[in-house]
């Protein structure tokens, strides 16, 4: 049974589209609303050229570089304005003018019109050459829109090079030139070659879902949608199951978000999370986690780990419990009866010791429905068990793209290649939800995709992914439906250390910073 998202959640959402979905339904919702579709471009143009404008007011000298297909149509009609307004303006067009065709060359010869000076693409060092020396200060990069996908041609890449070292600003239409609007993926190995890197990208009608996650944080810069009057008939009339969660973060939790808590609440009524993790030598992780956890609203902590571990993890935090150090002592102890959710993996290693308890822990929340996060080595653990024990719907699996390779049997360039498909993989392979970790966080409950973009590179410290995974088995708690409880897990981690980065910076953020930070937010 697949879980639907809380009311309050849905919300907080904005439907994001994959570049199959735009480009098959653009038209037609456009006919239906009567707009002709060199309008729409003309349109988009104008919208370009007012963003261009907002963003460098002062600006007197750009360049334009196009393509052959629409997206080169929107750059000959921001040219066009540019030039109206008095703006020095150069086009280089990367094709012959025979190439062009449609609205496209319609475009082309608004721009001839409005005398608008343009080179050919001759040759691309040439062009390179050109756009690396151009002294303005804005390029606009109208070479590809939403169609493209696959490998960038080894032909255009000193041209995405030379943009990218050029010291003007960049403004990109639509999506940058070389990001997989459906994916977020690049092609390439030096990053400068890979994609276009914008300061700005002013996206058309709806926000497309490749722009979120992947390797999109790297070359989109401030995104801007323009919705050309088409966005709210476009939503209304195309259905989307990608949906995106907290685009600023200017937006806050409401008490709508957690239940509120009776005046005569008390732990029991919460219930006690047990944490395993742990093994000989990785105290931390499992500390990390049980912490989180513990700011997050859980009411009781019962942690379980390796006997040689017990002082380190339980030094100087009281409110932990000490749980059976293995699965025969849990076992025997009855403790998991008296457990109202889960979290293992943080530290547990992949011994024998480990995978007793895994089997375990896995094998009760199964039976008994009860929340389960599963992260960090027991991701090892349970992609290692027969098929018939690796699907537990009540599972909340947190892989990062290293540990969904070895979920999905497969290497890690192809998880990047398509997160969208990876994270709906997993879950639906394994039971229950699923996190992929990463810029531009994935949720997914097999069917549905919610794309989490709190968070900033600070977090790329260890010790981050424990801290999520305790923050989810908390809430997990304290909200019936688990899918939304780890929407808003990974918004809460991400929100986090984002204040922490406004106040302090990003360099040196701990894991363990996050703790007062998460407790504040949990009761806004």
């Amino acid at each position: 049974m697949k879980l639907s998202l809380s009311l309050s959640h849905r919300d907080c959402l904005t439907s994001v589209y994959s570049a199959k979905q735009v480009l098959e339904n653009e038209a037609k919702v456009a006919q239906h609303q009567g707009i002709e579709m060199f309008s729409l471009m003309c349109k988009a143009g104008e919208a370009a050229f007012k963003q261009l404008m907002l963003s460098w007011p002062t600006v007197k000298h750009i360049l334009v570089v196009c393509g052959k297909g629409n997206n080169g149509g929107d750059g000959f009609i921001v040219a066009k304005l540019a030039k109206q307004s008095g703006i020095t303006v150069k086009v280089i067009l990367l094709c012959d003018e025979q190439a062009l065709s449609g609205d496209a060359l319609r475009a082309f010869e608004l721009m001839k019109q409005a005398v608008v000076p343009y080179s050919l693409d001759t040759s691309n060092q040439n062009t390179a050459d050109t756009i690396q020396s151009f002294q303005g200060d804005v390029i606009v990069d109208a070479i590809f829109g939403i169609g493209f996908h696959g490998e960038l041609p080894n032909t255009l890449r000193p041209i995405i090079s030379a943009i990218n070292h050029s010291s003007a600003s960049v403004l990109s239409i639509d999506v940058p030139s070389g990001l997989c609007a459906t994916t977020g993926s690049v092609s390439g190995d030096e990053l400068a070659e890979q994609a276009v890197i914008a300061d700005h990208c002013v996206t058309f009608i709806v926000l497309k879902q490749g722009l979120f996650t992947g390797q999109a944080g790297n070359f989109v810069g401030v995104i801007t949608l323009a919705e050309l009057t088409l966005g709210g008939a476009f939503k209304g009339q195309v259905a989307s199951k990608h949906s995106i969660q907290a685009i600023s973060t200017k937006q806050k939790l409401t008490k709508s978000y957690l239940p509120r808590r009776l005046n005569t609440s008390h732990k029991g009524n919460i219930g006690l999370l047990l944490a395993v993790g742990g093994n000989v030598g990785m105290p931390g992780a499992i500390r990390l986690a049980s912490e989180a956890a513990l700011r997050s609203g859980a009411g009781l902590l019962s942690v379980c780990c390796h006997h040689q571990n017990s002082a380190l993890v339980f030094s100087g935090r009281a409110e932990l419990i000490i749980a059976a150090n293995n699965a025969e002592q849990l076992t025997k102890a009855k403790q998991l009866s008296k457990v109202k959710a889960c979290l293992i993996g943080p530290g547990l290693g992949q011994d024998d010791w480990a995978m007793a308890l895994c089997k375990l822990v896995l094998d009760d929340c199964n039976n008994n429905n009860k929340p389960l996060v599963i992260d960090a080595d027991a991701l090892h653990l349970l992609a290692s068990m027969p098929k018939n024990a690796q699907h537990i719907d009540s599972a909340i699996l947190t892989p990062h793209p290293k540990e969904a390779s070895v979920l999905l049997r497969c290497d890690v360039a192809e998880i990047e290649k398509d997160r969208f498909s990876a994270v709906k993989q997993i879950a639906k392979k394994y039971g229950g939800i699923c996190l992929l970790k990463g810029a531009g966080t994935l949720i997914s409950d097999g069917e549905n995709v919610v794309i989490n973009t709190t968070g900033n590179p600070g977090m790329a410290s260890g010790g981050m992914g424990d801290v999520l995974s305790g923050i989810i088995g908390a809430l997990s708690m304290q909200i019936e439906d688990n899918f939304y409880a780890t929407c808003i897990a990974s918004y809460l981690h991400g929100r986090a250390a984002d204040n922490i980065a406004k106040k302090h910076g990003q360099r040196g953020m701990l894991a363990s910073d996050l703790f007062v930070e998460i407790q504040q937010l949990v009761n806004e």
